[in-house]
């Protein structure tokens, strides 16, 4: 067995048994709303926050994970011997990166610790850390590790639709012409991460076209490669991802499905009606 222990984050909202098989740490993020800060995943969980916030007014915001969330796990870890990777959420998206780094440089920057900016989010998170951690299981080295990860995330990618553009330019993430060209035309967006960020891929009439289209880029971006895998998720939309993984099966014939929900506080910026899916291809 690998002396390798995967830490990630709760933005990639990995299923329970996956945590369990490949006996990951997950350290959450924060949701703060209603004047409280919720521990993404621990507090508060993916369908209940999505049916309230659908009906409230106040908009919620996030915390990356802080410096001594990361000081504590990272220093039981080494204390018990063990070589540790951090693989979370884009920097391109979150500040947690670089609480990670700083709490790597007050324990003395240990070689075998390593932080890693993997430029995803959500279930393309998944997809890359699952892999790794197959690899750690199998008695990986940290190197080797690292080497997997960077291999794999060329074949890794993620397209996501939106119910409404508002909660993503009140977070920020869009600008306010983008929002208000969607909101006029009712157009539904279609983006993905590209380089850590959200970016607008294009913009369609339904989301039924939303989805369908997805499925077409998708299978653009494998061009024929196998295996492929995929991973549908959703905040409060679970009809639409349904739909849209009967689809990808159907067309990409996949070897491998993992389902999940958009987590908190990554919903948090996207809101309720969001579907999306992420892929692996080789």
């Amino acid at each position: 067995m690998s002396n390798v222990k995967i830490v990630s984050d709760s933005s990639a909202y990995i299923p329970q048994e996956f945590i369990e098989r490949y006996n990951l740490s997950i350290l959450p993020l924060t949701v703060n709303w209603q004047g409280k800060s919720l521990y993404d995943g621990v507090d508060i969980q993916a369908n209940d926050f999505y049916q309230q916030l659908a009906s409230s007014k106040e908009m919620a915001t996030t915390s990356q994970v802080t410096v001594g969330q990361f000081l504590e796990v990272f220093s039981k870890l080494l204390e018990e011997g063990k070589d540790v990777f951090y693989m979370g959420i884009s920097k391109g998206l979150s500040a947690t990166v670089d609480s990670a780094l700083q709490a790597k440089k007050e324990l003395g920057d240990p070689e075998n610790l390593v932080v890693m900016d993997t430029r995803l989010v959500s279930m393309a998170l998944t997809l890359m850390v699952l892999e790794v951690a197959k690899a750690a299981q199998n008695g990986a080295s940290l190197q080797e590790c690292q080497q997997i990860a960077d291999d794999v995330y060329p074949r890794i990618g993620v397209y996501f639709t939106v119910n409404s553009l508002e909660y993503l330019h009140r977070g920020g993430r869009i600008n306010t012409a983008k929002r208000l060209l969607g909101s006029a035309l009712d157009l539904k967006p279609i983006m993905e991460i590209r380089d850590g960020k959200i970016e607008l891929v294009e913009s369609v009439r339904s989301q039924k076209k939303a989805l369908n289209r997805m499925i077409e880029l998708i299978e653009r971006d494998i061009d024929g490669r196998t295996p492929v895998r995929i991973g549908p998720f959703h905040a409060l939309a679970f009809d639409e991802m349904v739909a849209m993984e009967e689809a990808a099966v159907e067309r990409l014939h996949p070897v491998e499905i993992i389902r999940s929900e958009v987590s908190p506080v990554i919903g948090s910026h996207v809101g309720p009606g969001t579907v999306s899916m992420a892929y692996m291809v080789g």
